[in-house]
């Protein structure tokens, strides 16, 4: 294991227990993202750093009881907290590294990230490895509640221009990646790119 990834088990270890309780009203905002995936029944969808699976509900929604969930993330705890709050019954948790998932390729339909490419520790070929399981046409969306200024504000910071979620650098590294970012949206109470699959 990398010191990237001790890094991010431990500030999220340090933080799953009150998680949910710090983000009350993000549920709307989760339930719009997933939305926009334009899933269908029988889907097959990923969570791609799930923590306490908040998306995993809308996902279940968007599939149907005949579709596919499943939740990835590389922290126990935070599976911990997504068992607890009851979302293991929405789909699948597997505790694993989004670098390497256990997964075949082109399994999926979609995947769904909420908060997740700040913390990866190689986002260009970690991103390659999300679209190795998405068939081709599939969707990505990259998603967090907020947009990029409130959420540097928010930690004391200022957005720069080498923000992996600014357009000009998240739309070349995505299509180094094996996808093409469709739609990118970056305003105060949202963040989402949604991308598809290259063949």
């Amino acid at each position: 294991m990398t010191d990237d990834h001790t890094h991010v088990q431990e500030f999220f270890t340090a933080r799953a227990a009150n998680w949910d309780a710090r983000f009350p009203d993000d549920g709307p905002a989760y339930d719009a993202a997933a939305g926009a995936l334009s899933l269908h029944p029988g889907d097959a969808v990923l969570d791609a750093g799930c923590g306490t699976g908040r998306a995993l509900p809308a996902l279940r929604a968007a599939v149907g009881p005949q579709g596919t969930v499943v939740g990835v993330d590389l922290t126990v705890a935070m599976l911990e907290a997504a068992v607890r709050a009851g979302r293991h019954r929405e789909g699948m948790l597997l505790l694993a590294d989004v670098a390497r998932l256990p997964l075949r390729s082109g399994a999926l339909d979609a995947v769904f990230a909420a908060g997740l490419i700040s913390h990866l520790s190689r986002p260009g070929p970690d991103l390659a490895e999300l679209a190795r399981v998405v068939r081709p046409g599939g969707q990505l969306a990259l998603f967090h509640p907020i947009g990029r200024a409130a959420l540097a504000a928010r930690h004391g910071r200022r957005i720069t221009d080498d923000d992996l979620r600014a357009e000009h650098n998240l739309r070349p590294m995505l299509a180094r990646s094996g996808w093409r970012l469709d739609q990118y949206t970056d305003e105060d109470d949202r963040f989402l790119a949604l991308a598809v699959r290259t063949a």
